[in-house]
């Protein structure tokens, strides 16, 4: 019979192999599921020479092509490489010009793919769980799916192969074969998760995790723990091996049995229970598989996007002067984005319109986070000091896919609806802040892309979400300090675009602040952490705040300025038409970039000043701090004087609104934090700290802003409240001119080395031996914690007090006092005995004349 039925599968392959969804496939799947149902048939397929085609030239997509059951795992309606695409075409059958079609067609065409594919999912799975059963089957098919798994690794890159590699559609229909082979064991309150063994990572020689970083732990200490736990290594350098272990079928009960034809490095490996190694299997399929498919279907969304907005571009340009060139240009991108709207609908239809896909998928990554919590002692806050190396050698991915799911499942209409979130929640409030347990900055950002996604939003209507931030034990003790850390953290993420990532997580991390400040339990925690970090995290917090606040909206304001040079350079119809075709392209663009930038800049800027203004109404101490008080000053100040400064008018648009430049609320909010700061400032070091300002400080500005706020009807008790502040900072200023008058002229080694003004607490730096003003320096190591003078590592602890030197300081001050007071004594003494003589009188006499003139 073997012979037959040998052939028999080449057929079935054959009739398969160009296959769309919309193709035959269901007969032949059918066909090969009863042969396989008799043992002979079962033993036949997998001891076929296609069952894992060998050769010198074996890649991922050669396996689709080649093996028995590739070209099955191949029918699909996602988009392929020309030569290898099913047919009918998918797209240009069901979503051909899909503008112009009834949204019922489109609800069919989405129904009908949807159903064909379960089809396939449901007829795959069946003929793998049948092999499974069966003992003498069941390793190769273990083996099959191994192979599979390692000969696409390279779909795990941003830009994959296509010849090289397998389809997206055989791995999303792996992908949702293995979910449906893990069914038995997925409920993670379940005991069945104890046979997943974190030793499989390590030890396991089927998969290949070599290669996949760690979550913390560095390839040397990977090989450090595993030479600890296991000194003996296989012969012939083959993987470290761990005692055979006792080992089940979720099927049958069963232990797997080894095949004879096994290589020898495979007879030799430990068998994991079957639970385990579906788990690691399935983990890594859908890294390949449906989470690879997600990050194609988002790069093909914004593909249509920027070809949407060229095509915007382009249409203006032939408006404004036509040619031939730009026709061609205009029905170029009509035809791609024809093309990538195809396949964007093919994509919702396999995978977005299937519910029970996405439910799967999120079962197992529940799964997975408390599998993975497990390793560490299970939901428990705070986390253990170090941490354990079977957690921190986990891949990165495992963590990284839960996140993408949850992102995309959470942007999909009713996709979270009946999902049990507070596993998922758990597990981000405990990770997103600790770089001791995942080290890649950008992965715990995710966490906060997450948490964005299920924020309930201002609207004022219930969501299913909020209870997991207004009535979730960890959310309410741990989310605001940890997202308070997270905005520290993510300053310095290693990566060369670091100064530009931040502003987007750091975007994120603040609409879930704003919304959390209006929870009482949440304000009443950040109010908590603003006392007792007063000097810690919560003072970096404020300062890379302030940081990002003048930076943003400083490049905005200047970008503005360069819109305004291409307006009028555009405006000039008749010498602009004159100028190149593609200088006018060039410019044209430039225009539209300079407007996204001004646009996203000034947005961030706006949340950043937003937050200020919110937060000090309640917190206002650590604003005063000495290292802090005059940075927060200058930062105000500067904002004042580019609002109602002499240069404000420059700065004027057509429609600010469209830069989400709103001046008049921008004005409020700064004047609101210089009062609530105001009213904190019980020592009145505030005023002082305003005026020190060199760059940016004019008392006429307190004025003008006043005025403008009069005219925009801002509440009298603020303006008259900032009037105040206004005038104290004015005699500030006056008393602070008297005094530096007084002083005179300074002994350099007084002055502080970095802003040369008279220090008044010195402290010595361990490494460079220099001494600086403690404020100074403080306010520098918020921002770096390094010595500025040789960049070796300084924190604020490591500062030595030169007592010495401040008493000589302060004795230099007293001094000059004393010398300022005998002057001012030796002048009244002076001038009272010039009033008692004859030519005194005659003074006085003309003094008194000169008033009444």
């Amino acid at each position: 019979m073997e012979p037959i039925l040998k052939q028999l599968y080449e057929d079935l392959r054959g009739i398969v192999l160009k296959c769309s969804a919309l193709g035959n496939f269901q007969q032949p799947l059918r066909a090969l599921m009863y042969l396989i149902s008799f043992p002979v048939g079962a033993r036949a397929l997998v001891n076929h020479q296609w069952w894992i085609p060998k050769g010198a030239y074996l890649n991922g997509r050669v396996i689709e092509m080649t093996s028995i059951l590739g070209p099955f795992f191949h029918v699909s309606a996602l988009p392929d490489q020309t030569i290898f695409k099913g047919q009918p075409d998918v797209g240009q059958q069901c979503f051909s010009e899909s503008s112009t079609r009834r949204p019922a067609d489109l609800l069919s065409s989405f129904t009908t793919i949807k159903t064909v594919m379960n089809n396939l999912y449901d007829g795959l799975a069946e003929i793998l769980r049948s092999l499974l059963k069966n003992t003498s089957t069941r390793e190769n098919v273990l083996q099959y799916i191994a192979e599979v798994i390692n000969k696409n690794a390279s779909r795990a890159h941003i830009q994959v192969d296509p010849i090289s590699s397998a389809s997206s559609g055989m791995f999303v229909n792996l992908s949702a074969v293995m979910l449906r082979l893990c069914e038995p064991f997925l409920d993670a309150n379940s005991s069945k998760k104890d046979k997943i063994d974190p030793k499989y990572v390590f030890y396991g020689s089927r998969l290949d995790f070599k290669e996949l970083t760690a979550l913390h732990a560095s390839s040397e200490e990977v090989s450090e723990w595993l030479n600890k736990n296991n000194p003996t290594s296989a012969s012939g350098g083959e993987n470290m091996l761990l005692d055979s272990q006792e080992t089940t079928s979720s099927g049958s009960g069963t232990g797997l049995l080894q095949n004879n034809n096994m290589a020898s490095s495979q007879r030799d490996s430990t068998n994991y229970s079957f639970i385990c190694e579906c788990f690691f299997m399935t983990a890594r399929v859908l890294n390949l598989g449906l989470l690879k498919a997600f990050s194609d279907f988002k790069h093909l969304v914004q593909d249509i996007s920027r070809c949407e907005d060229s095509l915007s571009t382009l249409k203006t340009m032939q408006e404004q002067a036509p040619s031939p060139r730009l026709v061609q240009d205009i029905a170029r991108l009509e035809k791609e984005i024809e093309a990538f709207t195809q396949e964007k609908l093919c994509y919702e239809a396999q995978i977005l319109r299937d519910g029970g896909l996405l439910q799967q998928a999120l079962s197992f990554y529940q799964l997975m986070v408390v599998w993975l919590v497990g390793r560490i002692g299970g939901f428990k806050m705070p986390l253990p000091q170090s941490c354990p190396l079977e957690f921190a050698c986990m891949p990165e991915h495992f963590v990284e896919d839960v996140m993408e799911l949850l992102i995309f499942a959470s942007r999909i209409p009713r996709a979270l609806d009946g999902v049990k979130l507070d596993d998922f929640m758990n597990f981000i409030i405990m990770f997103m802040a600790s770089p001791e347990y995942i080290r890649n900055p950008y992965l715990r950002a995710k966490m906060v892309e997450v948490l964005n996604c299920w924020m309930p939003r201002r609207s004022g209507s219930s969501s299913v979400t909020s209870s997991l931030f207004e009535g979730h034990q960890l959310s309410v003790q741990y989310l605001v300090k940890n997202l308070l850390k997270l905005y520290v953290d993510i300053e310095f993420t290693g990566s060369h675009t670091q100064f530009y990532d931040k502003f987007n997580i750091r975007h994120n991390i603040a609409e879930l602040l704003e919304y959390l400040w209006q929870v009482p339990v949440h304000q009443n925690a950040w109010k908590q952490i603003a006392k007792e970090e007063e000097k810690g995290v919560y003072l970096n917090f404020l300062n890379f705040l302030i940081n990002d606040s003048i930076f943003l909206l400083d490049e905005s304001l200047n970008k503005i300025l360069e819109l305004k040079e291409l307006e009028a350079e555009m405006s000039n119809t008749a010498e602009w038409e004159q100028r190149p075709a593609q200088e006018r392209q060039e410019r044209t663009r430039l225009f539209h970039s300079q407007e996204n930038i001004i646009r996203i800049d000034m947005k961030l800027a706006m949340e950043d000043v937003s937050m200020l203004a919110f937060t000090t109404e309640q917190i206002t101490a650590p604003f005063l701090l000495p290292e802090m008080v005059e940075r927060v000053a200058s930062m105000l100040n500067y904002f004042l004087l580019q609002l109602v400064g002499p240069q404000r008018k420059s700065l004027s648009l057509k429609d600010p609104e469209k830069y989400e430049f709103r001046p008049k609320q921008l004005l409020k909010q700064i004047v609101n934090i210089y009062v609530h700061l105001a009213r904190g400032d019980n020592e009145d070091i505030f005023p002082a700290a305003i005026t020190k300002d060199g760059r940016s400080y004019n008392d006429q500005l307190f004025t003008e802003a006043a005025n403008v706020l009069r005219r925009i009807g801002e509440d009298p008790r603020i303006i008259q409240a900032f009037d105040d502040l206004g005038k104290k900072a004015k005699a500030a200023a006056s008393e602070a001119l008297d005094a530096e008058a007084i002083l005179g002229d300074i002994p350099d080694e007084f002055l502080d080395p970095i802003q040369y003004t008279l220090m008044k607490d010195p402290v010595i730096l361990p490494s460079s031996r220099i001494i600086v003003d403690r404020p100074v320096i403080q306010r520098h190591l918020l921002s770096d914690a390094t010595d500025p003078f040789n960049r070796s590592h300084l924190t604020p602890d490591m500062l030595i007090p030169d007592t010495e030197l401040k008493q000589k300081i302060e004795e230099f001050v007293r001094s000059q006092q004393r010398k300022q007071q005998n002057e001012e004594m030796s002048m009244q003494s002076s001038s009272k005995s010039s009033i008692q003589s004859p030519d005194g009188f005659l003074f006085l006499k003309l003094v008194k004349f000169q008033i009444i003139l």
